[in-house]
């Protein structure tokens, strides 16, 4: 009856694994925990120095941490469906520039306290531009959060009532881009509007604002009410903004248009 030799160099190999694994989970460096083991076959077999083979699990858990990162903010942005520049078709919207939103979404407007207004009728495309612009920019590093103006609205009247208003305010200044979708389509009360005019009093030029309207500034009093409030808060929003126009016919329409027509083809 023959025994099987145990190899000492594999035990004690398993023995600094365990060891390794329980002091990289204290750590908190699970892209190192996954990937160190196939680092170190990966060096053994190869003629990685001890540096490089250093260097390459500290890239890998960097990198762990840099996705976890972005997974959590884009959770924390609350987006309502997820919308990327790919997914846009310029080629349907003549009037927007690819050039300028592509810088956009470059972030540096954020860098620079800036603003972003897309103004246009409904359905041309400025919510999936506002979603894609706020999701690239966490990839870029920056924290932003959605909400469209009614929700706003409708918090910050919740928080009044609450006294806890100053802790509303804190809480959006953790961002650094408020995009805040739909202002125009339902008008405020006298109150909100007051409430949203010292929200984005507090926000412009401390944080980078990008907002979404179907009405043109002209008749941003016929939501907000008060004309003095509205020109004073036009003044603020507009000052040190890029203003994009979303001109032409519904955007949503033509894709669901060509999806028929496409389907209908098909048969």
């Amino acid at each position: 009856m023959s025994t099987r030799k145990t190899d000492p160099i594999a035990v004690q190999d398993a023995i600094r694994e365990t060891a390794i694994d329980g002091q990289l989970r204290l750590l908190k460096m699970p892209g190192a925990l996954r990937h160190y083991r196939d680092l170190t076959r990966q060096a053994r077999t190869g003629s990685d120095d001890p540096l490089t083979y250093l260097q390459s699990v500290l890239a890998v858990e960097l990198d762990s941490r840099r996705q976890n990162q972005i997974a959590q903010r884009l959770r924390d942005a609350r987006f309502p469906y997820p919308k990327d520049l790919d997914g846009f078709d310029f080629t349907a919207a003549p009037s927007i520039s690819r050039q300028q939103i592509l810088e956009l979404a470059g972030g540096r407007f954020v860098a620079e306290r800036e603003g972003v207004i897309f103004i246009g009728p409904s359905g041309t495309g400025k919510s999936h531009l506002a979603i894609a612009i706020g999701r690239a920019v966490i990839y870029g590093g920056y924290r932003s959060r959605f909400t469209t103006a009614t929700l706003l609205m409708n918090e910050l009247l919740a928080a009044q009532t609450e006294r806890t208003l100053i802790r509303y305010f804190k809480m959006w200044s953790r961002y650094d881009l408020v995009v805040v979708d739909e202002i125009g389509y339902v008008p405020f009360s006298q109150d909100g509007a007051r409430l949203l005019f010292q929200f984005f009093s507090e926000l412009c030029e401390r944080r980078s604002l990008l907002l979404t309207t179907n009405l043109e500034f002209s008749r941003w009093v016929d939501v907000f009410g008060d004309a003095g409030m509205t020109a004073a808060l036009l003044d603020r929003l507009t000052y040190r903004a890029h203003i994009v126009a979303t001109e032409g016919e519904s955007y949503r329409l033509r894709q669901a248009q060509a999806r028929k027509a496409a389907a209908a083809g098909q048969l």
